[in-house]
């Protein structure tokens, strides 16, 4: 397992990392340095991608998704880049780092940002198969949640844009790593092919409820549900936090999880001013953001770090979050009612679908936050009918076994034997539309050079 990003994307790999085993798999689930006792408590073998989570999310941050907003980020974007593209070779095929034991892939199961994934499969011959939180699948009936296509027309080409503008970004990383580590010819410039996960068997891990699967995504194409670690079941929390909960109201949760924050202290007090303004009880999750950090804080709110959300979300009257697919679907399958707070990407995605099912008010940019939008939010979700819509929509993802799905999907598109090395069949094949015409570009580009 490929898996790049923060802990609530490498959470669901985990949860599917586990049921592959007992299904007699040996799995090595290859993520960031951060998370290796994560990955290693919950039985599953490790092996360090390049990257620091901390730094992707504050570019993502700033840049409002993968694509650089202005040239001083490029350098970041391209140290992340080069660290997991380089990494990701000897995650598939180098012994155990601790106990030696020797390790070669025989499949893989990738998330889109580790961005080298293909080219490792394609060079080592085996399957690959693509799962993620976000659509990168091209549809009619939403756009990319990278593109916020306001108009319908522009939905399915949103997801072709978004493809090249990546593909073209890190082109020149990839064609080194073929040349030189996976002994692999280049990629043509306008190249489609290689941007876009269309043509692999591909598994999205939310709640067919929440966003039923588009009519336009063929056989090749799973939405799976949710695929949640079950952590809380040996979560035991502090004497002090069980009494506080106990002795008033259900609480409002408010956190951000790994998302940085340019004033923390700014946020907090609109936290604050919005728990007071609504006569609410709050637990605040300090987060990478460091929220309340050196504050003094009511005893109506508590300060919290590291704690599961499912163990905490039941005991919450309603979450107010990023918006990061993990959470929200946390907070969903516990039947709170759901504020989204998007930084960047896919948040604003989640962000709409909460609001388009009534479980929550319009999503409320980081960058628009006050204690008059968070405290109407509140308002928003004490709605009795808000509620009720929560728990409905809680009680059809209990019923949901989004792992085993998961894993169902990947045993389905597994070939029956491992595919035997690219034929000239390929070359025959003909071009789509879009890659008929980027073709024609290139040998008018070549043409012009020579």
């Amino acid at each position: 397992m490929l898996v790049v990003g923060t802990r609530g994307d490498v959470q669901p790999f985990l949860a599917i990392a586990e049921r592959l085993q007992e299904f007699g798999h040996h799995v090595r689930l290859a993520t960031h340095a951060n998370f290796s006792s994560f990955v290693r408590s919950a039985g599953v073998d490790f092996y360090p991608l390049g990257g620091d989570p901390r730094v992707l999310a504050e570019y993502m941050a700033r840049n409002k998704g993968f694509i650089p907003s202005a040239p001083g980020e490029i350098s970041t974007q391209r140290k992340q880049l080069k660290a997991i593209i380089e990494s990701l070779l000897a995650a598939c095929t180098e012994p155990d780092m601790e106990t030696g034991v020797p390790f070669k892939a025989q499949a893989i199961i990738a998330n889109p940002p580790a961005y080298g994934h293909v080219h490792v499969a394609e060079a080592l011959r085996i399957p690959i198969h693509i799962f993620f939180t976000m659509p990168w699948t091209p549809t009619y009936e939403f756009p990319h949640p990278l593109a916020r296509v306001p108009q319908s027309a522009g939905y399915w080409l949103s997801y072709i844009v978004v493809d090249l503008l990546i593909w073209w970004g890190m082109r020149g990383y990839i064609n080194e790593f073929r040349k030189r580590k996976l002994k692999l010819p280049p990629i043509a410039y306008f190249s489609t092919y290689h941007g876009s996960i269309s043509h692999l068997p591909t598994g999205y891990m939310w709640s067919s409820h929440l966003v039923p699967k588009p009519s336009d995504w063929g056989p090749l194409v799973d939405v799976v549900g949710y695929c949640l670690l079950n952590l809380g079941s040996k979560y035991e929390p502090k004497e002090e936090f069980l009494q506080w909960i106990q002795k008033g109201t259900e609480p409002i949760y408010i956190g951000f999880g790994s998302m940085p924050l340019e004033d923390p202290k700014n946020t907090m007090d609109i936290i604050l001013e919005a728990l007071k303004d609504t006569g609410q009880r709050g637990i605040v999750d300090q987060g990478w953001g460091d929220l309340g950090n050196f504050m003094e804080v009511p005893d109506s709110v508590f300060l919290l770090k590291d704690c599961p959300h499912d163990w905490l979300f039941p005991q919450c009257a309603a979450v107010v979050h990023h918006g990061g697919a993990g959470t929200t679907a946390m907070g969903l399958r516990a039947g709170c009612p759901t504020t989204i707070v998007p930084f960047f990407g896919d948040q604003f995605f989640w962000g709409d679908r909460v609001h388009e099912k009534g479980l929550g008010p319009a999503p409320i940019p980081i960058a628009r936050l006050s204690a008059e939008s968070l405290s109407n939010a509140i308002r928003f979700m004490q709605e009795p009918e808000v509620k009720s819509r929560a728990v409905e929509l809680a009680k059809l993802i209990e019923n949901e076994d989004g792992v085993g799905a998961a894993v169902d999907a990947f045993h389905r598109h597994l070939p029956p034997e491992l595919p035997l090395p690219a034929s000239s069949s390929e070359d025959n094949e003909q071009p789509n539309p879009l890659q008929w015409f980027f073709i024609q570009i290139e040998k008018w580009c070549c043409l012009s050079c020579s």
